[in-house]
């Protein structure tokens, strides 16, 4: 804590202890005068926290439960406009030591993607004819004969846009800070009526081929990195799963 207050004094931050602020902006966010603007932040421009607008836990329980995953979208784009509002968001998840050294690479436009789509099944089948992809990168080697077949899009699951989550080399945890980041990208994304994927095949398709990274505005120096696929879905779920035995729960009693 690097504010301190000697007795009925206002409180007050030594410049020694300036230093060492982190950027949480707590102290904002917590005065219920409003009376501490840090870091060029305005608290008359933060949203106020009013508790009854917030999802009670049976909503929020409805939305955990109901979360599915998507691997089929219709051909159309999201709102731009909706997109900037669901990355602004995503922008607050927690951050190891309050770096947040994350980069949003985003492709909000479907036309990019199909060329994205085009182009990479192009050099999958290239490096197949060639004899350059390893067995293990079976679904690889698999995804551009079943897309000339029947147009099952295993690399991309159909949808029409992108994001991946990228973490610098001043992240403390680079894996922990992109995971957290798309889980509240997923939650939001499908409150707002989208559906979304994990996009575990990025990292396959990075490896086979190496040039797309810098095509995806992933940055070289960059140890970390994950995506997401997500748009319009061409699926509606009609009820949860049932899965509240899926871990096993281990009551600590004493220590």
């Amino acid at each position: 804590m690097i504010i301190k207050q000697d007795g009925a004094t206002p409180p007050k931050i030594s410049r020694r202890d300036a230093m060492n602020c982190i950027g949480c902006q707590h102290c904002l966010a917590i005065c219920p005068a409003a009376a501490i603007s840090i870091l060029k932040k305005a608290p008359e421009d933060s949203l106020p926290v009013d508790r009854a607008a917030l999802p009670t836990l049976a909503q929020m329980n409805l939305l955990v439960r109901g979360r599915r995953t998507v691997r089929h979208y219709q051909d159309a784009d999201v709102d731009r406009e909706l997109i900037g509002r669901l990355l602004a968001a995503t922008a607050n998840a927690p951050s190891g030591v309050n770096r947040h050294q994350l980069t949003f690479s985003i492709i909000d436009d479907r036309t990019v993607m199909r060329t994205l789509r085009e182009s990479t099944l192009a050099g999958l089948d290239a490096l197949n004819s060639a004899g350059q992809l390893p067995e293990h990168f079976g679904y690889l080697k698999e995804a551009p004969a079943a897309y000339r077949r029947d147009g099952t899009d295993i690399l991309f699951r159909t949808a029409p846009h992108a994001l991946i989550v990228s973490a610098g080399p001043e992240s403390v945890c680079p894996a922990e800070d992109g995971a957290l980041a798309l889980a509240y990208f997923e939650l939001l994304a499908q409150s707002a009526g989208l559906g979304t994927v994990w996009w575990g095949l990025l990292k396959m398709l990075t490896t086979a081929l190496p040039d797309l990274k810098t095509r995806l505005g992933i940055p070289k120096d960059d140890p970390y990195f994950y995506g997401m696929l997500f748009g319009v879905p061409a699926v509606r779920y009609a009820r949860t799963v049932q899965r509240d035995d899926a871990a096993i729960v281990r009551r600590i009693g004493s220590l």
